[in-house]
């Protein structure tokens, strides 16, 4: 039977015919075992060569260690982990886990849980081996099959977007990461953390899928929203919208997050119910989405200067009145 089809991996599945004519052992990508193959003080494999693990792998290459094999799948992938880990080997996930005393579990969120389940039922996972994962969105729960198995959990989540080149290594440093790990493995993953350039922030278990909420809802949707007011600065003839953008944005973004929603400014942290009509009139004559965004963010912002004091009950009560016309 073809392990691939039963083992839970995914496109992550080791193949069943491992890596040609080469061994487990084969010192050309590391053998834990031997140490003559380890003249940093731990030898990493990165299971995964999205834009994350490559980085990561290169930062703690960096801090002296040793990325002895990685595994991916597209031609992407083994491009980025040739670029940013030129000279490891591209090897099947079973036979990272077995090269390596460290592995990085840089897979997609929804491909995690499957990808752990499969290396357990392969019998791929050590006892004493380091397994991080870096999702945002998982706690060490998610280890937890490997952990039984021997490994020792870790997650560390950078909180930083990711180009996949070598510009993310500059952009680890001062990089805030996510560490949830069991109590004694905590200053492991802490260290590492510092390794690699970034400081740790301690995220409980429990509370790591809030964690992953807030950092998505201020990212993600932040990206958005730039890219909206981008697209109506093209539409008024602004030749450069990115660079009027700049300063503005940067400025907003610096404010609030010194002074929260003291440092809100605008026409809703103003009560001008007029201008906020005229930007919906103008925005249904150009764009059929962003209206509803501007909506939805205008009478979170209206609800957010009212708890402040910026406006008064009447200014905020007369904004919403704007805002609901759609309804009528």
């Amino acid at each position: 039977m073809n392990p691939s089809e039963n083992s839970g991996y995914g496109e992550f599945a080791p193949r069943a015919d491992g890596l040609g004519d080469q061994a487990f052992g084969d010192p050309a990508f590391g053998d834990p075992s031997d140490p003559g193959n380890r003249p940093a003080r731990l030898a990493v494999g990165v299971v995964g060569t999205g834009r994350v693990g490559p980085a990561l792998g290169a930062a703690l290459q960096l801090a002296g260690h040793t990325v002895v094999a990685a595994s991916g799948v597209s031609a992407a992938s083994r491009r980025r982990a040739e670029s940013l880990l030129p000279g490891v080997r591209i090897v099947a996930p079973q036979q990272v886990m077995a090269a390596a005393d460290l592995v990085l579990l840089t897979v997609p969120d929804d491909a995690l849980a499957d990808l752990v389940a499969g290396l357990v039922a392969t019998g791929s996972v050590r006892p004493g081996q380091l397994l991080v994962h870096t999702s945002g969105a998982h706690g060490v729960g998610i280890l937890e099959p490997a952990t039984r198995a021997g490994a020792l959990p870790l997650a560390l989540h950078p909180a930083m977007t990711f180009t996949g080149t070598s510009v993310d290594l500059a952009r680890l440093a001062g990089c805030p990461f996510g560490v949830t790990a069991p109590e004694e493995l905590r200053p492991v993953a802490e260290a590492l953390v510092v390794e690699m350039g970034g400081e740790p922030e301690w995220v409980p278990e429990e509370v790591r899928p809030l964690y992953h909420t807030a950092l998505a809802h201020g990212a993600n949707h932040l990206v958005t929203l730039v890219a909206q007011a981008m697209d109506l600065l093209r539409r008024a003839g602004v030749a450069e919208p990115g660079r009027m953008l700049g300063p503005l944005l940067g400025a907003a973004l610096d404010n609030s997050l010194r002074s929260g929603d003291a440092a809100l400014t605008g026409p809703v942290a103003r009560g001008d119910a007029g201008t906020v009509r005229r930007h919906l009139a103008q925005l249904s004559t150009v764009s059929p989405d962003i209206p509803a965004a501007y909506r939805a963010m205008a009478r979170a912002t209206a609800q957010r200067a009212l708890a402040n004091g910026t406006i008064d009950e009447t200014s905020a009560a007369a904004l919403l009145d704007v805002l609901n016309e759609e309804k009528r």
